[in-house]
């Protein structure tokens, strides 16, 4: 699965001190309520930021499948 192994690859390239979660069938985002928030039917890459309280603090939905935020945007919304 390329998502799973480009989330590891960040993970290791960032050193992240942090768990990095790649949700290849979507579980986590439908739990969360923000999994195809296009509404067009099509799961598109979608970041979020969790703080240790559980909530999104940060979310970046793709506007199509190869639309995803660069790693040092991400590491701008850690708590």
């Amino acid at each position: 699965m390329q998502d799973v192994g480009r989330a590891a690859l960040m993970a290791q390239g960032l050193q992240a001190g942090f768990p990095v979660l790649a949700d290849a069938d979507h579980a986590v985002a439908e739990a969360y309520g923000v999994f195809n928030l296009l509404g067009d039917g099509v799961a598109t890459p979608s970041v979020f930021v969790i703080n240790s309280a559980g909530e999104i603090v940060w979310t970046y939905v793709g506007r199509d499948a190869n639309d995803r935020p660069s790693a040092a945007e991400v590491l701008r919304h850690l708590p």
